[in-house]
């Protein structure tokens, strides 16, 4: 696209956006009696309109049937968590029985390492990327330390090479080549969350596999976002929270990823509970854990109805949408028009004030544009909230800017871009 630099263009842009009308489906803060541009849905999203009657209605659920509502009413509870896995296994790319809503991100993390970081005296380190988001970091040294390991040595980290931001897909290749007889697994992030970087998942796979390392994915930041294919990559296991770009609001119930072809395997440990038990024996109450074919397997907890209701407002726009890819072409489209406004702004300037550390190649990021701050960093990033623009800061002098497609427009962009010029004079 030839992109222009004047609210005309963003204007005519947003009119023939296919996506319009999904923006009326999400109730958008108000700043001095305007609507915020917000930016932030890498951190969280925003809220659904149909979000509070969703949760009113097993509200009224437990009112009227109270227990009888695992079982009887439109939707009852006993199966209310499986009526959301086709909508996730579309935007996860996997097969319906692959996927299961549970927990929370990390929680889920610690339960997939118990079946899929198993390691011995030979095979015992743990390959993941430089400056992952600390619940992974801390999530894996515990798990290394459990098992009697030192993070020092068992924890292999992969950063950029000097003078550069972001990983080549080739070094990582190349580490867990390197490391081949050492390694139990690899351990990456979908998208890096400081630098906004989409990793190559399927060649991360397919090097652990070749290698005898299983490869798992935190998805925190990638799903909801970009296309992904889960299944046909061939990771073994991937996990992610919904709050970030799939709105299911904050604190929301996160989702799992087991390969199918794990799902007949008896070596494998985890920690069981009752309702990853199979469900047509489930109230025998047999002793002897016998589990759920499928991820439904690996589930501990009862299903946490509310804010599954929650979740589910979510999915049905994600399930009008009906392709990943619609909302990935506009989320280019947003995106590189960030890109393009913020260079413009440096070249008018004469310098680079503005630094966008996130890939230039489209293929290589998400939504997401992490900016480095050259003057005045935080004095910068309190100025768009001042005039009403909510993004995300980092420190030590970075400010995450993401336009969501289901919610952003093109004039949300031009308006911020317009804003970060101005702040140069401004604070």
């Amino acid at each position: 696209m030839n992109y222009q630099n004047n609210l005309e263009f963003a204007k005519q842009q947003d009119q023939v956006d296919p996506l319009k009308d999904f923006r009326s489906r999400f109730l958008i803060p108000q700043h001095k009696g305007e609507d915020v541009i917000y930016l932030c849905g890498n951190s969280l999203g925003l809220q659904p309109t149909s979000a509070q009657q969703h949760i009113n209605d097993q509200l009224d659920n437990w009112k009227n049937l109270a227990v009888e509502g695992w079982f009887q009413g439109d939707d009852p509870w006993l199966d209310y968590h499986k009526s959301l896995s086709g909508s996730i296994a579309r935007i996860v790319g996997a097969q319906e029985n692959e996927v299961a809503v549970m927990n929370s991100l990390t929680v889920n993390l610690h339960l997939l390492m118990v079946s899929f970081y198993k390691p011995d005296s030979k095979r015992y380190k743990v390959i993941m990327e430089g400056g992952a988001f600390p619940s992974d970091q801390y999530a894996m040294e515990s798990q290394v330390k459990y098992h009697g390991y030192d993070p020092a040595d068992a924890i292999i980290e992969i950063f950029p090479r000097e003078g550069e931001l972001t990983l080549r897909t080739e070094d990582i290749v190349n580490s867990i080549q390197q490391n081949q007889n050492e390694l139990a697994l690899v351990l990456f992030g979908g998208i890096n969350y400081y630098t906004g970087q989409f990793f190559d998942l399927k060649a991360i796979a397919d090097a652990a596999h070749n290698v005898g390392a299983y490869a798992g994915f935190d998805l925190a930041h990638a799903a909801g976002n970009v296309p992904l294919q889960l299944h046909d990559w061939g990771a073994d296991f991937a996990c992610w929270c919904s709050y970030k770009y799939m709105n299911s609001g904050p604190g929301g119930v996160s989702g799992i990823f087991v390969h199918e072809k794990h799902f007949t395997d008896k070596q494998l440990n985890r920690f069981a509970g009752w309702w990853g038990y199979r469900q047509d024996k489930r109230f025998l109450m047999a002793p002897g854990f016998d589990p759920a074919i499928g991820a439904n397997g690996w589930q501990v907890s009862t299903a946490p109805i509310l804010l599954l209701s929650l979740f589910k407002a979510s999915m049905t726009i994600f399930d009008a949408l009906g392709d990943m890819n619609i909302l990935r072409k506009k989320s280019l489209l947003l995106t590189g028009y960030l890109e393009f406004l913020i260079n413009e702004i440096n070249f008018n300037n004469g310098e680079e004030i503005f630094k966008i550390i996130t890939p230039a190649d489209p293929a290589s990021r998400g939504c997401q544009l992490s900016v480095v701050c050259k003057r005045k960093a935080k004095a910068t990033f309190n100025f768009l909230a001042e005039n009403g623009v909510i993004g995300d800061w980092r420190e030590p002098d970075v400010i995450r800017l993401s336009p969501v497609p289901l919610y952003n427009t093109f004039q949300d962009v031009y308006k911020t871009a317009q804003l970060l010029n101005n702040s140069i004079t401004a604070v």
